[in-house]
């Protein structure tokens, strides 16, 4: 059981995508695991055949647990360069039999309708969209009603389309997801001595050179202002990398690649901040499209389970119509979190006299077991240049 944040303890498994005796390869979804934040596909990180199952659909197992066992290259496990899918905790114990989970009787399934919220895999989800088939009027076999893939596919055509559903409408309740939320944040609030700097930043060349890139693209493929913000965060952190990481154990562990960890708020209430891998490798256009994707999946369900253990740093914006600022509190195992406040025209001291310009407030929190206020200063004054010459990133 992948741990999926820092307030994840447990996780229950929805649905299994392989048998024993399937071949799987790195990066394939092999399980659904339903945490207070959504049902999450997890993935595979080695080759093999599967060997067995361990754990039955509709088990809560804590973190740490064998899922599955697979014949192949060697062990389940991440590569060390890259951001651990949350790195096991210290001297694990085998975990204890899991006890058969019996399956509930057709008399207490309450069927799923419209407005009330269905339960269903990703997977499932994806495949009755593919089909046109509305999972309001299919009859869940899984976990507490929830709909499966095999259910989907037995469903047939007739069905109407479904409208899209919010992670909300797919059973996560705002209550729940504020829970979990309240426990990562207070557990940051309480084991982690944040600083924090903050830095007015001028984005004229930024905006200039916006409307001009948008003018040469197609409306689809038009740029927000966040994704060269995103850019620049991504190169920035490469010059100061003792803020691009993660915390395990009693150690900083500084990566190499920059998993950016996007603060994505639900319509429903909550906010969760899955990570777009290898920003600091993306062109621009790439980085916008890796985040609209992002946003897709996070509000209608279907992340992935690295997607959520592998941010390496955050970016959380509050958006146009908001605060100048924000000072935002880390999300564990990171070691800091960029927050960015409404973008204002405000006067701006240029060339010995007043001008007015758009300006943004950039103000970082972060670990002080890990860098200090000068470290993150020279964080936020290369953040600064970079955005001054938009055309280079």
């Amino acid at each position: 059981m992948p741990s999926l944040g820092a307030d994840m303890d447990a996780g229950t498994l929805v649905e299994w995508l392989i048998k024993p005796g399937d071949d799987v390869h790195h990066g394939d979804i092999v399980a659904v695991v339903e945490t207070d934040k959504g049902a999450i596909e997890v993935e595979i990180f080695d080759d093999g055949t599967v060997k067995s199952l361990e754990v039955p659909v509709g088990a809560k197992v804590p973190v740490g647990t064998v899922l599955a066992r697979i014949d192949g290259k060697g062990e389940e496990k991440a590569p060390e360069a890259k951001p651990a899918r949350a790195a096991p905790p210290p001297e694990p114990q085998p975990p204890a039999p899991v006890p058969p989970v019996a399956k509930p009787k057709p008399a207490a399934k309450a069927p799923a309708h419209v407005g009330e919220g269905v339960r269903a895999s990703p997977v499932a989800r994806k495949r009755a969209q593919e089909l046109g088939i509305d999972l309001s009027g299919v009859e869940g076999t899984g976990p507490e009603g929830a709909v499966t893939l095999k259910d989907v596919e037995q469903g047939g055509p007739a069905a109407a389309k479904a409208p899209p559903k919010t992670a909300v409408a797919r059973g996560i309740k705002p209550a729940d997801m504020r829970k979990a939320i309240a426990a990562a944040m207070a557990r940051s609030n309480r084991e982690i001595p944040h600083y924090y700097v903050s830095l007015d930043i001028e984005l004229t060349a930024l905006s200039d050179w916006l409307a001009a890139e948008n003018g040469a693209r197609p409306v689809q493929d038009r740029l927000l202002l966040i994704a060269p913000m995103l850019k620049a965060v991504a190169l920035a952190l490469k010059e100061v990398p003792e803020l691009n990481g993660q915390w395990q154990g009693e150690r900083f562990v500084p990566m190499s690649d920059v998993h950016m960890g996007v603060a994505i708020a639900l319509r429903g209430g909550g906010l969760i901040a899955p990570a777009i891998h290898g920003a600091d490798q993306m062109r621009v256009g790439s980085l916008m499209a890796g985040l609209r994707d992002l946003t897709n999946r996070t509000r209608k369900g279907g992340l992935k389970s690295s997607e959520l253990s592998d941010p390496t740093f955050t970016v959380t914006s509050l958006g146009e119509d908001s605060a100048d600022s924000v000072s935002p509190i880390i999300f564990p195992p990171q070691a800091a979190i960029l927050g960015l406040g409404a973008i204002r025209r405000r006067p701006w001291v240029h060339d010995d006299g007043l001008v007015v310009r758009p300006i943004v407030t950039a103000t970082l929190g972060a670990d002080h077991r890990v860098s200090d206020g000068r470290t993150g200063g020279r964080f936020l004054r290369f953040l600064a240049d970079l955005l001054q010459e938009p055309s280079k990133l």
